[in-house]
């Protein structure tokens, strides 16, 4: 996994969102997060600057300090809300999607559009904190990335 600055954030590589909205997480930010054990994860809209989405569970935002999410967010932390509808929550939107075992996700064409996430887009996988990690889609951290020497797996 590289480090594209000293004392920068981490990498775990590039995914690249398939036409029919299907994303491979990388192997070992699924292990990290251990992020397939529920069998859906909750994603969150990414800042400003990095756009994309974060990517969490529930066995991991529950105890933390944003544990409130869950329940502020009616329907989210239950899995009642539909799939992939985005709620508006203090300046982010959440929703949850169903996750496969091998660490892959199905965005529909919506929730593409609503993230402003096109097919063929290539997403950095970012370790964000210890209860998610980013998938990020432009800025400044994206351009490092494009312009690193090393290698930067691909998934």
């Amino acid at each position: 996994m590289p480090q594209l600055n000293p004392g920068g954030k981490f990498v775990f590589g590039r995914s690249v969102l398939q036409e029919n909205g299907s994303l491979r997480l990388p192997p070992q930010a699924v292990e990290e997060y251990r992020i397939t054990e529920e069998g859906q994860v909750i994603l969150f809209t990414g800042s400003k600057s990095t756009g994309g989405f974060c990517v969490t569970r529930r066995g991991l935002l529950l105890p933390s300090k944003l544990g409130h999410i869950l329940t502020d967010c009616s329907g989210l932390g239950d899995g009642s809300l539909p799939p992939a509808r985005l709620l508006a929550y203090k300046g982010r939107s959440y929703c949850w999607l169903p996750i496969s075992p091998e660490g892959e996700l199905s965005l529909p064409q919506g929730l593409m559009e609503q993230l402003q996430l096109t097919p063929g887009l290539a997403l950095l996988a970012i370790r964000s904190s210890d209860i998610a990690f980013t998938m990020g889609a432009r800025g400044p951290l994206l351009e490092r990335a494009r312009a690193y020497p090393g290698e930067i797996p691909a998934f």
